[in-house]
């Protein structure tokens, strides 16, 4: 019998196996594909790496501004692909690597039994069992019930898209959150013509409103059509009735949003589900005292370095280790990948100051263009970005902080920590940062 079974291979299975055996418990991994999960075969890695091969080709088009020429700029997308699965290949070997202590089952894992000594998993046709379980079973695209979408030639989800050997020469991207606004990104440095539309009255809503206005403005003088408030009727071959009017293009990609996976688990009697997913307490423990979960299956924040911490909690309350850990998820960092990037943690000033805002907290807002960095001025020319910091007007705490401008996503971190600390202006103000970073903008904006 083994101390843990893991179901999924994902960011929060591999990195709790490796976590849980590094203490000495015996470990048994179940992943029913290829180890790594949606976030390195199918998600996060895959488009990282397509976006860096669009924005290097787009940057060749655009270096006359830096004072560079470069003529006959050309991509093959072919290559782009190749060098992305070359990526994957050597992600997954390195996942391989830390998890030499661990028992590896590849293939699709069924809760047979449960008893609070004892769970029984089957697998090709051989059965385990296992004192503990821990669920990372991932989640899945979701199809929206839009008439015509089902088996329809032109319709792409994700996985479809990042594994297409040719390029459309135009798309339609149903939604326009995280996922559709990276793809509408990658297809439109690439020459595509996009066209985004989204139900919600703005794109990307969770988001500062502030940021992504300068990013809408921005996507629209470059020629992405851009549609909010509008809803998809449904689907006729690669013809879009919406309640503005009727679409066409090569493709229709559908990015609404993603389930959890919850096949397989049926025999946990007594495991709640709330609203589709596995109800966790701070600790990752389910409502069965021996049986955890984390990641995308808990719902609670789909980022897959969220998974990653949640899977660490867990096994830190299996090992029942003091202190025992929680997770700040008030201070999770985020990044949209479009260009400019768009990184943010925290609260926002909507979530502070709306009609409906469930926590009222009278707050000050500093902002700057993240212009006022040298360093952003120097290698984003005609650009002005954004950089915007919410604090506690009574106790001075940095409560939230959004950005738009490259290299958002390599600084974001630091804010991070200011917001997990508890950091006041005060502090904040002591921490020295590199001249000249962009970062220095966090610092001149707190300051501000």
């Amino acid at each position: 019998m083994y101390n843990l079974a893991i179901i999924g291979g994902g960011p929060a299975g591999y990195t709790a196996a490796a976590e849980a055996s590094k203490a000495g418990m015996s470990v048994l991994l179940f992943e029913k594909d290829t180890l790594g999960g949606t976030c390195l075969n199918i998600g996060c890695i895959p488009t990282k790496t397509l976006l860096y091969s669009a924005k290097q080709y787009y940057n060749a088009c655009n270096a006359q501004k830096y004072g560079v020429s470069a003529e006959n700029v050309s991509f093959d997308y072919l290559k782009m692909q190749q060098r992305k699965q070359k990526v994957v290949r050597k992600l997954i070997a390195g996942i391989k690597q830390q998890l030499q202590q661990c028992a590896i089952v590849q293939a699709e894992a069924v809760v047979k039994s449960w008893s609070e000594t004892q769970i029984t998993i089957e697998a090709a046709g051989e059965q385990y069992e296992a004192e503990k379980l821990l669920i990372c079973t991932g989640s899945r695209n979701f199809v929206p019930p839009i008439d015509g979408i089902k088996d329809n030639p032109f319709v792409w989800d994700s996985t479809d898209a990042l594994n297409a050997k040719e390029l459309p020469q135009s798309i339609v991207i149903v939604g326009g959150g995280v996922i559709g606004m990276e793809f509408a990104t990658l297809y439109h440095e690439l020459g595509v013509e996009v066209t985004v539309v989204e139900a919600m009255p703005r794109i990307l809503p969770n988001l500062d409103e502030d940021c992504v206005n300068l990013l809408v403005e921005k996507y629209t003088k470059q020629g992405i059509k851009i549609f909010v408030d509008t809803k998809v009727l449904s689907l006729d071959g690669n013809r879009v009735a919406t309640s503005a009017g009727e679409l066409s293009a090569d493709r229709v990609l559908v990015c609404v949003g993603r389930r959890a996976n919850l096949s397989g688990l049926e025999a946990l009697e007594g495991l709640e589900i709330q609203r589709g997913t596995v109800k966790v307490n701070e600790f990752m423990q389910t409502s069965l005292s021996n049986v955890f979960a984390a990641g995308d299956v808990t719902g609670c924040m789909m980022l897959a370095h969220v998974a990653s911490r949640q899977a660490e909690v867990a096994v830190g309350r299996m090992l029942k280790r003091i202190p025992l850990q929680r997770i700040a998820y008030n201070a999770i960092p985020s990044v949209v990948y479009t260009n400019p990037e768009i990184a943010s943690v925290g609260l926002t000033e909507r979530d502070l100051t709306s009609a409906d805002c469930v926590l009222p907290i009278d707050c000050e807002v500093h902002q700057l263009p993240m212009a006022y960095s040298g360093r952003f001025v120097a290698e984003n020319e005609g650009e002005n970005g954004l950089c915007k910091v919410i604090i506690d007007k009574k106790n001075k705490t940095v409560l939230g902080v959004h950005c738009i401008g490259n290299p958002a996503s390599e600084f974001i971190a630091a804010a991070s920590f200011a917001v997990r600390m508890g950091y006041t202006v005060h502090e904040f103000k002591q921490v020295v940062f590199p001249h000249p970073t962009v970062s220095e903008i966090l610092r001149e904006t707190i300051d501000k």
